[in-house]
């Protein structure tokens, strides 16, 4: 008689390898933590970037299908290579269906969607569907930029950045680069820079009190808490220092004039002293601080020894001004004018190697307030609101009219005041921005914590050369 217990029956889990059911487990603790990160992270957003992430699943759900109806699609007629190997039947394989890969990132102004191009599709296709996309997406508008080899960058804006104002609180720190200016948000709520290096003079025009004057002040606030900047201001709409605008930062200027056009003049005068020296002596002083041939001060930046010299000319027409008249005080004021024209479009034109940048502010940045000597040869202009489509060519040139979108007219509504419209950096047209607002207490804060950074350039240069060369320096032949 058998004694033996009887055997089970085997069945299909006795074949399963014994790790599978720990990597199952492992599997299901992965995607718990992953949803658990997922619904944190929707949670702890405010309700603007929880709009944007449940608009960017939106547009991974329905993208397959609105790609097909958008042709965004190309049509593989082409067999893979394992289709050829498993067809043996020799039949025509189908064609295949290729769709862009995308990828979505939310945040609180709408999506940021990154798009794996596929042959056939991809810059202007996409550019032609902006319009459709963006209605698709339930979208204020959607940009189309050229992103790695092989990807799109597209920006999916569901709010109206520009009418959002917003606050930079300047921390005191000196910027990590002084070749750009962090200027604001563009109408995709992207970031724009605008690059000061190599750049002699900025031309700002617009409606007053648009921004004109703060955006100048963000940028003394940003650059203040470095010793390679040191600051000037002619403000045509003063009479002294402690008043308007510039009251603020005043402590941290090396020099301060108010609408005297005599006092102007000097200045203006002593900068291009400031500009001549600076271009007999760069090779051999600079050379000798980087330790190689230097003629462009950008070539190595500014420092403490031969800082920047930004030169601020606001209401830049009091001193530029064509008086009429025969008496003798008209034409002394009339004569201190043509000679302030003659001495700043010296500063733009010569000034950018030797590290001079001239910011200047006007209304109208048509020839009678601003010169065109001076306008045309500054490479960034920018302009706020205006009035008319002449005053936007002006300040921007002649392209302003193949893009009417974008002409600063449109502009008007209370809600632009702090938008700028600029030439779009490294490309064609141009874009708008939303500069950010500096609270005057806190420029004044900044202002007066660097206020023992301020040096005179005049001074810093005669510790690196010696006082005769300043002395020596002929103006006759300046122009």
């Amino acid at each position: 008689m058998n004694t033996h217990p009887p055997v089970p029956a085997s069945g299909p889990l006795d074949t399963l390898p014994p790790w599978l059911p720990y990597a199952l487990g492992a599997g299901v603790l992965v995607l718990l933590a992953w949803l658990l990160v997922i619904t944190g992270r929707y949670l702890m957003a405010d309700k603007d970037t929880r709009r944007s992430i449940r608009q960017a699943a939106r547009i991974r759900r329905t993208w397959p299908r609105l790609s097909r109806s958008l042709g965004l699609v190309t049509i593989d007629r082409h067999p893979t290579f394992m289709a050829s190997v498993a067809n043996t039947d020799g039949k025509k394989p189908q064609p295949r269906t290729l769709v862009p890969a995308l990828h979505t990132k939310a945040d609180r102004y709408g999506v940021v969607v990154d798009v794996k191009t596929v042959p056939t599709v991809g810059l202007p296709e996409f550019q032609k569907a902006a319009e459709r996309l963006a209605a698709a997406w339930q979208c204020t508008r959607v940009s189309v930029t050229p992103g790695k080899p092989g990807r799109l960058h597209l920006r999916a804006v569901r709010s109206e950045p520009l009418f959002e104002p917003y606050a930079y609180v300047p921390d005191g720190k000196p910027p990590a680069d002084l070749t750009v200016w962090d200027l604001g948000i563009d109408e995709y709520a992207v970031a724009t820079a605008l690059r000061i290096a190599d750049v002699p003079g900025m031309a700002v025009a617009g409606l007053p009190g648009y921004g004109k004057t703060s955006l100048i002040n963000a940028l003394i606030s940003r650059l203040a808490p470095s010793d390679a900047v040191q600051f000037a201001v002619a403000d045509g709409k003063v009479s002294g220092r402690h008043e308007g605008d510039y009251a603020d930062v005043v402590d941290r200027l090396f020099a301060f004039v108010g609408d005297d056009l005599e006092e102007a003049n000097a200045l203006f005068t002593r900068l291009v002293k400031l500009r001549r020296a600076r271009s007999s002596c760069i090779r051999e002083v600079l050379g000798r601080l980087a330790g190689k041939r230097v003629k462009n001060m950008w070539d190595i930046g500014p420092s403490k020894e031969w800082p920047l010299v930004v030169l601020v000319i606001d209401e830049a027409h009091t001193y530029f001004r064509d008086f009429k008249g025969s008496d003798a005080a008209t034409k002394r004021l009339a004569a201190l004018a043509q000679e302030n024209i003659r001495l700043v479009e010296d500063l733009v034109k010569k000034g950018r190697s030797v590290g001079i940048l001239v910011i200047l502010a006007t209304q109208k940045a048509t020839g009678d307030a601003l010169p065109t000597a001076i306008r045309d040869v500054s490479p960034l202009r920018l302009s706020f609101a205006q009035t008319t489509t002449d005053a936007s060519v002006a300040a921007l040139g002649d392209n302003i009219r193949d893009f009417p979108d974008f002409d600063p007219t449109t502009l008007q509504d209370h809600g632009y005041k702090g938008v700028i419209v600029m030439a779009r950096p490294g490309g064609k047209g141009f874009i708008r921005v939303r500069i950010p607002y500096v609270d005057p207490d806190d420029a004044a804060r900044v202002a007066e914590d660097s206020a023992h950074l301020m040096a005179d350039p005049f001074e810093l240069l005669t510790l690196l050369t010696g006082p005769n060369l300043l002395k020596d320096t002929d103006l006759d032949d300046a122009a």
